[in-house]
């Protein structure tokens, strides 16, 4: 017994279609959702302050050795705080331009930043090099 149907398809079932169109958009609002990274934060705005390279200031170099100097002479943590309690008294408003190496213990630079606190100057800059 076999049933035959004269009938040709007059419709055809989209279900399946839909079906692959739900997944691929579901996959793409996935991926585009996925792909921003980080952390969202209100970043500072670059104040129209005079830039602390105009002024007269002192530089802490710490190179990838460890070894501290200011401008150019070598000095231990005790010399650079009793050189910059000097140069405090001169001038309260000094300020300073930390020259950091890239290669550096971060701790080489926190001790010349307790140095700085400890001292009292607080108009204090971190030289960079700008990317490119």
């Amino acid at each position: 017994m076999q049933v035959q149907d004269s009938k040709a398809y007059d419709d055809i079932n989209i279900t399946p279609m839909l079906d692959l169109a739900y997944v691929l958009l579901v996959i793409f609002i996935l991926m585009t959702t996925a792909s921003v990274q980080g952390v969202k934060v209100n970043l500072p705005k670059a104040s129209p302050a005079p830039s602390l390279a105009k002024a007269k200031t002192k530089a802490i170099t710490i190179n990838n050795e460890g070894k501290i100097f200011l401008d150019t002479v070598p000095v231990t943590l005790t010399e650079l705080e009793q050189r910059l309690g000097q140069l405090k008294a001169q001038t309260p408003d000094l300020p300073i331009v930390i020259k950091g190496d890239s290669l550096t213990q971060y701790q080489g630079v926190m001790d010349v930043l307790d140095i700085l606190g400890k001292v009292g100057l607080t108009q204090v800059g971190l030289a960079t090099k700008p990317r490119g």
